[in-house]
């Protein structure tokens, strides 16, 4: 099995800064993609951004020159610098991995952490 830990969520002011952190443990062979993804209330899962193995990143519009996404592959970790953040971040992010476990190498799959809150005050 593989287990996806995040952390590094809060309550900050508009205009602050946080760095999330997700670290994937287990039976894992190799990562490929990383992403972080959020989801505020009454709205869908959105990607915010995404990274390749060999280090290509993708950011949702609204995030493009505040958030950085970054990964250590020693590690197995992603991370999400954000920064002047704005009430509308305000969400549960979660990270997602997509893992090939030593014991089925001829399968992708997608794994989920548990989630972290978010919040940005006005």
């Amino acid at each position: 099995q593989v287990q996806l830990v995040e952390s590094g969520g809060g309550l900050v002011p508009a205009g602050g800064s946080l760095r999330l952190s997700c670290a994937a443990s287990g039976s894992i062979f190799s990562i490929h993609d990383m992403g972080w993804y959020r989801q505020a209330p009454g709205k869908q899962r959105e990607l915010v951004a995404g990274i390749t193995t060999g280090g290509n990143t993708n950011y949702a519009d609204s995030v493009k020159g505040r958030f950085t996404i970054s990964r250590d592959n020693a590690k197995n970790t992603v991370y999400l610098q954000m920064n002047s953040l704005k009430p509308e971040d305000t969400a549960v992010y979660y990270c997602n991995a997509a893992v090939v476990q030593t014991t089925a190498r001829f399968l992708k799959i997608p794994y989920w952490g548990q989630g972290t809150q978010v919040t940005v005050s006005s």
